[in-house]
Order: C-alpha cells, then structure tokens, then sequence
C-alpha cells in the first residue's frame, strides 16, 4: 500500500505533466536502477569466479493496451491508481541464464540487496503451470529518488534458461495468434506441454555436463570464490 500512496502522490505533484508520462518515467526510471544492479551484480560475479551467471537481459514496460486488457480481465475499473495497484508487471526485466542453478544464485544475489524489497516470489521452476511454462519471478520495488521525494516502484524480474525463453517465446506467439483453427492451436499447445518436459531433461542434464566439466578443471583458490568482493575489499 505504501507503494502506491507514493506513485498517487508523486503523481499530484506534477501537475502540469500528463500522469501517464509521469507514471511511465517512473518505472522506466526503477528499470534503469534494476538493470545497473544487475549488471553490476554480473560483473562482480565474473571478477570474482570468472564466470557470468547472466547471458542477457531483456527489459520493457507494457504497452497501454496490454495494461488496459489486464485491468479489464481483473475486473478493475482503467485507471492510473489501478494500474499501480493491480499490475505488478508493467516495468519487467528478463534475465537469461544457461543454467538453471543460475536462476536461483542471482534470485538469492537479488534477495540480498539491501535497497531492493522483494514483494513476492513464483517459482514456476519448481511448480511449473499447467501448460508446462517455467521461470523464477521476483517482483520487487525500488526507490526512485525524485527532486524532492522518493517513491518505491514495483518491477518484475523473470529469470530463465535459454531453453526455457526460447520455449515461453513459441508458446507466446501460440495463445496470441487467434487465427489458427481452435482443434491445431489445441494439437500445437499438447506438442508444446512435451516440448516442456524434454527441455527440462536438457537443462538438467547440460547442468550435469557443465559439473563434470568443472571437477576437471584447474584447481584455483578456495578462499577466493567462497567470499563476497566487498569482503575482499574490507579484509585487513
């Protein structure tokens, strides 16, 4: 509640500005602060293990169509006061990772961000849905520090493998598609809920791969991987 009394007020405030420009630079505003710190985050975890959790990151805000459909499906009346408290997912970030022991070491690197809070998670890893979708979402709010006054904006964060955005992407182009004949969209989304379970066989079993692959590596320095970079820094 408290991010949305923010959102109205900091709206109030600029009067002389469209509230839907406002509230847009807004979340374009916690997209930025989102996408810096994961980068960030990146970029430690290569300075530090040598390796990058992160092999894209997508961002976007929802298109005002596509907010106003939402509102209607939820039942709420369209509004900017709704739009904030109803939709969690107007500014999103997509991270794809190789491996699905990735997605859960950035989900807890996010966590443990001290100026991020994290609102809720849906773990559809663990608990696919019914058409056989998978990913890690996280909705978390920011602060966006204004002239004068800050305001916590909610962002989404998916977090993938390849294989999974890949198969989110084809499954996406299916339920919009509203041309294909109801019996083949039908025959199409079984052959994708299989196309879900053998990719999740390939990920696990990539993942065993790349472990095996790691036993044999060079031995580096234990101490190293083991402590954070701010740790380093602060050592005596």
């Amino acid at each position: 509640m408290r991010s949305e009394q923010q959102v109205e007020a900091a709206l109030k405030s600029y009067e002389d500005v469209d509230s839907w420009k406002t509230i847009i630079f807004l979340y374009n505003a916690a997209l930025k602060e989102v996408g810096t710190k994961l980068e960030i985050l990146n970029d430690e975890f290569q300075h530090v293990h040598q390796y990058n959790p992160i092999e894209h990151i997508k961002t976007r805000i929802k298109t005002p169509d596509s907010i106003v459909k939402k509102l209607k499906r939820y039942g709420h009346e369209t509004s900017i006061e709704n739009m904030v408290r109803y939709v969690n997912d107007i500014a999103g970030v997509r991270l794809i990772c190789s491996f699905t022991s990735d997605i859960y070491r950035l989900a807890e690197m996010i966590g443990n961000q001290s100026d991020l809070k994290v609102l809720s998670i849906k773990d559809y890893i663990k608990n696919p849905k019914e058409s056989g979708y998978k990913s890690y979402h996280m909705l978390v709010s920011v602060p966006i520090f204004l002239s004068d006054s800050v305001v916590d904006t909610k962002v989404e964060i998916q977090i993938r493998t390849i294989a999974m955005d890949f198969w989110a992407s084809l499954e996406h182009k299916l339920r919009y598609k509203k041309e294909i004949p109801e019996a083949e969209a039908v025959q199409m989304a079984e052959e994708l809920t299989e196309c879900a379970n053998v990719i999740a066989d390939w990920d696990k079993k990539m993942g065993e791969i790349r472990n095996r692959i790691e036993r044999y590596s060079e031995e580096k320095d234990e101490s190293l991987p083991a402590i954070g970079l701010a740790r380093i820094i602060n050592r005596d």
